[in-house]
């Protein structure tokens, strides 16, 4: 079981950068998958970054080469790097983490992106 909690939101104007924190509290950090969403105002949420337990990353293709996902297992943290940020990359971004074919997964509350001229 873990407690997740984002940081590093902000508001930033196009074609700046922001990290993001995702830091957890519990235990077996290393064994979960860690994926970033993020959800806007009147829009589903959307698969953003994906780092897996067994060093697999993925990403959103409207993201890919501007994001980058890292993890440091050893402090239980898990980080997006955001680069050349656009006013579609607004929205609430959330850490999320699970293990596949496991039940339990858990979110963190999330953390507000704007980009804005």
């Amino acid at each position: 079981q873990v407690q997740l909690v984002e940081s590093g939101g902000g508001l930033v104007q196009p074609g700046g950068s922001l990290r993001l924190s995702c830091t957890a509290s519990g235990s077996d950090f290393e064994l979960y998958t860690i994926t970033w969403y993020r959800q806007a105002p009147g829009k589903q949420r959307d698969m953003v970054a994906r780092f897996t337990s067994g060093g697999y990353i993925a990403y959103g293709v409207s993201v890919e080469g501007r994001f980058t996902i890292s993890r440091d297992n050893a402090k239980n943290a898990a980080y997006l790097k955001m680069d050349s940020l656009e006013v579609e990359d607004t929205a609430v971004y959330y850490c999320h983490a699970g293990i596949p074919g496991v039940n339990h997964a858990y979110w963190g509350q999330g953390t507000q992106v704007t980009v804005t001229v």
